[in-house]
């Protein structure tokens, strides 16, 4: 029996024509990635993920992607304290949508990798092959302990992470039950069917920062995310990272970024409107919880720590594209001189930003090149369907 299989490279996130790939990031979590009180963040319920959802897939976007948390970060706002588990929600989307790359985000250590291999599998052949992995280590301690886990330390978490997913490729790939003996893992009769749609498996991502999560992302990830803090230094880190995977891997890795778009008819109102949400509303108590989480034990000096806690309170971290339809575009073209085949976007307000994006921003990027024309062919899965 076929069940229509799909070269993962023809996937959106890798396949699509688009110059500029786009990803919307983090809106199954309560605040998505901006930590306010200012008025239209993400609240988390169904009837907004569908909207959000269906409103990314009807613009073209390429994918999206959730974020994995089991608690908040407290603060006024408890940041990220209510959201859905990201399996369960990518299976829901994936029914509802028809083009756009439903990721799931997966803390390795939560759960077993028979288990991960059959879910993602299922959600596969829900999507008609457009399923995505976004693999976690494991970071905030608070969390795995509530598993009734011990966090690892960090490079061990990788070592970990390595070995799951080799086993998540056999699971993916062998016709035949095998026994794994590994550090970590024991697995008599290791089996999993049916195999993913996508050949040999779907598409993988991972956003570790430090030298060993770049390098996870190196050996085993079709798509990285790094962190820049200004776009003078993304060329070289883009340039890095991609020569790493070639060097020591032999793969082609694609290097994504994060940005986050504040935007209105003037500059003026922009900066008024990142000034309301950052400055008036932020959680200015509960991103201290956050950096103790990112950086616990490190000294960080009073200004680059405030620096920081803005950038983190803006959009989890990302680039700031604020100004103009037309400013905002300048700065996505930036990005894409420097290397970088995408970003994820995220908003204080998403259904309202989806809007702005498909009514202003969209038409702009076309122009600029960084969007294929609507009307043109898009991939979709391995099948060439009409743009939206």
């Amino acid at each position: 029996m076929s069940d229509g299989r799909v070269q993962r490279g023809e996937t959106p996130i890798l396949g699509s024509p688009n110059a500029f790939k786009l990803a919307v990031f983090g809106p199954n979590c309560s605040g998505g990635c901006s930590m306010t009180s200012g008025g239209g963040e993400i609240a988390v319920s169904w009837a907004e993920s569908k909207k959000i959802a269906i409103a990314a897939d009807e613009a073209g976007i390429e994918a999206i992607i959730p974020v994995a948390r089991w608690r908040g970060f407290g603060g006024a706002t408890d940041f990220n304290g209510r959201s859905f588990e990201t399996f369960t929600w990518a299976a829901g989307l994936a029914a509802i949508t028809e083009r756009i790359q439903i990721f799931s985000t997966w803390h390795v250590p939560t759960a077993h990798p028979v288990r991960v291999a059959k879910e993602v599998a299922t959600i596969d052949h829900i999507s008609g092959g457009r399923f995505g992995l976004n693999l976690v280590a494991g970071w905030v301690a608070k969390e795995i302990e509530m598993f009734g886990l011990t966090q690892r330390e960090h490079d061990v978490r990788y070592d970990y992470a390595a070995e799951v997913f080799e086993v998540l490729e056999r699971l993916w790939t062998e016709t035949e039950p095998f026994d794994h003996e590994g550090e970590f893992l024991r697995i008599p009769g290791g089996f999993s069917e049916p195999k993913p749609i996508q050949v040999p498996y779907p598409v993988i991502m991972s956003a570790g920062v430090s030298p060993r999560g770049r390098d996870f992302a190196a050996k085993y990830a079709d798509v990285s995310f790094i962190l820049v803090d200004n776009l003078d230094t993304a060329a070289k880190m883009v340039a890095d990272t991609q020569n790493n995977a070639r060097t020591k891997y032999g793969r082609e890795l694609s290097v994504f970024g994060m940005g986050h778009i504040v935007c209105a008819d003037t500059e003026a109102e922009a900066k008024r409107l990142y000034r309301h949400y950052v400055h008036d509303h932020g959680d200015w108590s509960g991103v201290d919880n956050l950096l103790a989480a990112l950086i616990p034990n490190q000294d960080v000096g009073k200004y680059e720590r405030q620096a920081l806690a803005e950038n983190l309170i803006a959009g989890w971290g990302a680039l700031p594209l604020v100004g103009t339809p037309e400013q905002v575009v300048a700065g996505m073209q930036e990005m894409a001189a420097s290397g970088l085949a995408g970003i994820t976007l995220s908003w204080f307000d998403y259904q309202t930003g989806l809007e702005q994006f498909r009514e202003q921003i969209l038409p702009l990027m076309e122009e600029a090149g960084l969007r294929t024309p609507t009307g043109t062919a898009s991939v979709r899965a391995g099948t060439v369907t009409a743009n939206a």
